[in-house]
C-alpha cells in the first residue's frame, strides 16, 4: 500500500493562513451552500505539437481560484482503526464522517482499505462490487452530511479481477469518480519487508480528478504517490489539492512518508493530503499512521499520531496562489526542452 506515479523545513504556520488540529473545534460560519458547482478551470497553454501534456502558468490568485470558487475550505482526514469485521469498519467510518461534517469539513477522506485489513490474503475475501455494501453507505452519508467524500479505498471486484479502488461521492450522494490504484505495491527490502499486491490485484489504467466549488482535486492511492509524473499531470490539469489515501509500513513510513508528500507539494505548488489507517501493532501488516497535510511551500501543516483520530486542516487557496506568484516555477518550465506526456486520457 505504500507509495510514487506518472507525472507530477518544517516551519511554524502563520495563524492567519491555517487552523489545523486533530481535536474537534466549533464549526465554521455560514457557507455558500453545497450545490455541486464546478470550479472555474484556469486556461492553460498547450504543449508543443506532438505532446499531450499541458504547460501550466502562474496566474493571479483570483484567476487560479475562479470567480465562483471559495478561497478557504476545511478538509478532514479520518485515521480509522480497521478491524477484521467489515460491518464495524463501515459503521465507525460513517460515524466519524458525520463528526467531521459537524466540525465544518467540506471535503472528507477515509484511509486506504478502510473496510478491510490490508493484505493479499484479505483482498479476495473482502472484495465487493461498486456500488456495493460499503460504497452504498458512503453515498448515503455523503448526501446526509452534504460533503465531498473521498472513500479511502476498498478491494473492488469487477469482471473477475480485483482492484484497490477509491470511490468519491458528491454532496448529493452521486458517484463522482472511481480511482483504481495505478501502481501496485510490489517491493522487496531484504530483511525488512516483501510485499506483492500484484499477486491478487490488477492495476488501474486511468488518472482521476474531480471538481468542487473550492478547487479541483487529484487522486492517488498510496504507492501512486512515489510517481512524481502523476502529480505533475494533476497540477497541469488544474488540481490544487492532491489526496492520497495510503498505508505505508514501519519500514517505508519513517523513511519516505513525509518526504514524498513534501516533495509532491513543493514540485507542483499544491496541497498534499494523506489519510492513513490507525496503527494496530497486532495486525499482520502494521501501518505507519501519521495522516498529514502539507502546503504548497512544503511545510507540514498538521500531522496525526498513530491512534484513531480525525485530522482537520483549513486549506487556503489564496496562499497557494501567492506561493506560485512568489516562485513562478510553473511558468518558467522549459517546454522547448522537456515535457511530461500523457499517454492515455
Amino acid at each position: 500500500m505504500d507509495g510514487d506515479h506518472s507525472q507530477l523545513k518544517i516551519q511554524p504556520i502563520e495563524k492567519h493562513h491555517f487552523h489545523s488540529f486533530s481535536t474537534p473545534t466549533p464549526p465554521l460560519g455560514p457557507t455558500h451552500g453545497h450545490a455541486p458547482l464546478r470550479a472555474a478551470r484556469p486556461r492553460l497553454p498547450r504543449s508543443p505539437k506532438g505532446l499531450t501534456g499541458l504547460v501550466p502558468v502562474a496566474l493571479p490568485w483570483r484567476l487560479v481560484l475562479g470567480r465562483r470558487a471559495m478561497a478557504t475550505f476545511r478538509l478532514a482526514l479520518i485515521q480509522l482503526h480497521v478491524s477484521s469485521i467489515k460491518s464495524d469498519n463501515i459503521t465507525r467510518a460513517c460515524s466519524l464522517i458525520r463528526e467531521a461534517a459537524k466540525q465544518g469539513a467540506k471535503v472528507v477522506s477515509l484511509p486506504e482499505c478502510f473496510n478491510s485489513p490490508y493484505g493479499t490474503n484479505y483482498f479476495p475475501e473482502y472484495a465487493e462490487k461498486i456500488p456495493g455494501e460499503s460504497t452504498q453507505k458512503l453515498a448515503e452519508v455523503a448526501k446526509e452530511s452534504s460533503i465531498y467524500l473521498i472513500g479511502g479505498s476498498i478491494p473492488e471486484e469487477d469482471a473477475g479481477k480485483l482492484y484497490n479502488t477509491c470511490a468519491v461521492f458528491g454532496p448529493d450522494g452521486s458517484l463522482l469518480v472511481k480511482h483504481r490504484k495505478i501502481h501496485l505495491f510490489d517491493i522487496d527490502v531484504p530483511g525488512k519487508i516483501t510485499f506483492q499486491e500484484s499477486k491478487t490485484l490488477s492495476p488501474g489504467d486511468s488518472l482521476s480528478t474531480f471538481d468542487t466549488p473550492y478547487c479541483r482535486v487529484g487522486l492517488g492511492i498510496c504507492y501512486d504517490m512515489r510517481f512524481a509524473e502523476l502529480a505533475q499531470i494533476y497540477a497541469q490539469r488544474g488540481c490544487q489539492l492532491l489526496v492520497y489515501p495510503g498505508a505505508f509500513n514501519l519500514t517505508t513510513g519513517p523513511a519516505h512518508w513525509e518526504l514524498l508528500q513534501r516533495a509532491r507539494a513543493v514540485d507542483n505548488q499544491v496541497y498534499v493530503a494523506t489519510a492513513s489507517p490507525a496503527r494496530d501493532d497486532k495486525a499482520s501488516y502494521v501501518v505507519w499512521g501519521h495522516s498529514t497535510v502539507v502546503d504548497p511551500w512544503g511545510q507540514v501543516v498538521t500531522k496525526a499520531g498513530t491512534e484513531e483520530t480525525i485530522l482537520y486542516s483549513d486549506i487556503d487557496l489564496k496562499k497557494l496562489a501567492e506561493v506560485r506568484q512568489q516562485i513562478p516555477i510553473l511558468k518558467q518550465k522549459r517546454a522547448d526542452l522537456y515535457a511530461v506526456e500523457t499517454k492515455k486520457l
